[in-house]
């Protein structure tokens, strides 16, 4: 049976020029505790979950201890935040180990680097939870996202607002790399990077580009469909990524870099998960446009690599890319084929969710049990809204275009039940689990969410309350940058 001794490391990135990166080891923590892992994740580096608690390898999951063949490294980057240019960023508390099976390992919370601006180079408990969740939340939800392999926490003191513990979580990728690796080449002037930057990406990642004549115009045009698809995604399902920096945008199109995310509640498209974007620059409604000012950055930075006309035109159809991938998504969301009624009944129901605040998952779940031969009279449904006659409206719009289509409700049901997640990581959520562990030392809430949030579309009755709308005081909690 494998172990942590089989582990074999292949470190593409340490073999580029050590321009890129800077080789650091991480700083150890007293008494490190295995909290949870993911066995998903797990196996994605040929591990059961029989390895994972051996003494030496929550050592190195800690910052600890070094495993052969392990290269600690903490890369280079700079990016805009919050529309402004900060010319070096870079891994400030986290270190990249090495590469096995193909996938990047990276300690998130190892202490001090090169980059850490002044800062301590931890991660505290409290968003370590929420980032080792939502990773693997988001992956269960078929979203493209990085990984969360394991959490280990330590009683090292980590001073924020106030004292709390340091924790790691330890990530895994097929790359970390950001628009920002290439935007701080751009802003040196230093053009032989960003080329020796891209061949790597397009030889490792989009290899079907490596033998054509100019690879990165298509390289560019990828990496904005990627992007479209991702904000698609990310839309269709309700999540707010809270901190959309280009140093926090995947080359690769993945969810990258879990801080102050939210997924809706009631429906509010001006929502703002992040307490510390105080002018909605993140809100929900502006991701896909920020992802196109992200994707203007990245062009730019990458026209040492070709023309100014031939960035443009590679970023050219982004709307298109994402409109198309957001009301395909959407369509499988109301059960809707293609037509002429079918957009304006989605918009319309948006707009009478958010006008109702109406809660977004609670919605779509009971959708999926809409019964078109009574149309309006679907209590189940009805009942969320305030303005019932609205509702009626739509509700008789919508069973005729499904009585239109053609398609058995049972049918239509099993596939919204497929798209339509009955559980997602809500605030309170993670709230509750973070609070147990904090305040008691109760991990377990950790696993059970976890463990529930791998099947957020089955119907698990013995967690019926985790699919209810939120308490009155999760309305008070409040998520920022300070991690």
């Amino acid at each position: 049976m494998p172990t942590h001794h089989d582990l074999a490391f292949d470190n593409g990135f340490a073999r580029l020029p050590d321009i890129f990166y800077s080789r650091v080891q991480a700083t150890p923590v007293p008494d490190p505790r295995l909290v949870c892992h993911s066995p998903g994740a797990l196996a994605l580096l040929g591990l059961d979950a029989d390895a994972i608690g051996h003494p030496e390898l929550v050592e190195a999951l800690a910052g600890n201890r070094v495993l052969p063949g392990m290269e600690p490294l903490a890369a280079l980057y700079a990016g805009h935040q919050f529309g402004h240019y900060v010319p070096q960023l870079g891994d400030g508390r986290a270190l990249l180990l090495g590469e096995v099976n193909g996938w990047e390992i990276q300690l998130k919370g190892a202490g001090r680097t090169p980059y850490s601006r002044g800062g301590d180079g931890r991660a505290v408990l409290r968003s370590s939870i929420r980032e080792f969740l939502c990773s693997e939340a988001m992956h269960a939800l078929g979203i493209p996202t990085t990984r969360a392999l394991a959490l280990v926490a330590s009683p090292l003191p980590v001073y924020r607002e106030d004292e709390e513990t340091a924790a790691l979580v330890t990530r895994l990728s097929p790359s970390f790399v950001r628009f920002g690796s290439f935007e701080v080449f751009y802003y040196r002037n230093q053009p032989e990077p960003i080329r020796q930057l891209a061949d790597y990406v397009i030889r490792r990642y989009y290899p079907a580009l490596a033998d054509l004549a100019d690879p990165y115009p298509v390289f560019l045009h990828e990496v904005t469909k990627r992007t479209a698809e991702l904000m698609a995604d990310w839309q269709a399902v309700g999540f707010a990524h809270g901190v959309m920096n280009t140093d926090n945008m995947s080359i690769l199109g993945l969810t990258l870099d879990y801080g102050p995310f939210g997924f809706l509640d009631a429906f509010d498209p001006g929502f703002i998960c992040n307490h510390s974007d105080t002018h909605g620059r993140y809100a929900f409604d502006q991701q896909p446009d920020v992802g196109a000012w992200n994707l203007t950055r990245l062009a730019q930075a990458l026209t040492p690599l070709m023309s100014v006309e031939a960035a443009s035109d590679a970023i050219r159809d982004y709307p298109q890319l994402f409109s198309r991938a957001y009301v395909e998504r959407m369509r499988a969301k109301f059960g809707l084929p293609a037509g002429s009624e079918t957009l304006s009944l989605i918009l319309d129901a948006l707009a009478l969710l958010a006008a109702n605040r109406v809660d977004y998952t609670i919605f779509f779940r009971r959708l999926c049990d809409f019964d078109s031969a009574v149309g309006a009279a679907n209590p189940a449904l009805r009942d969320l809204f305030l303005d019932r006659t609205a509702f009626d409206v739509w509700a008789l719009r919508y069973a005729g275009a499904l009585r239109d289509a053609g398609v058995a409700d049972a049918e239509r049901r099993t596939a919204m039940r497929a798209v339509n997640p009955k559980y997602i990581l809500r605030n309170h959520l993670a709230e509750t689990a973070i609070r147990r562990a904090a305040d008691e030392g109760d991990y377990g809430e950790i696993a059970r969410l976890h463990a529930l949030l791998t099947r957020p579309f089955d119907d698990q009755p013995e967690f019926e309350a985790y699919a209810a709308e939120p308490p009155d005081w999760a309305r008070k909690i409040e998520v920022s940058c300070s991690s």
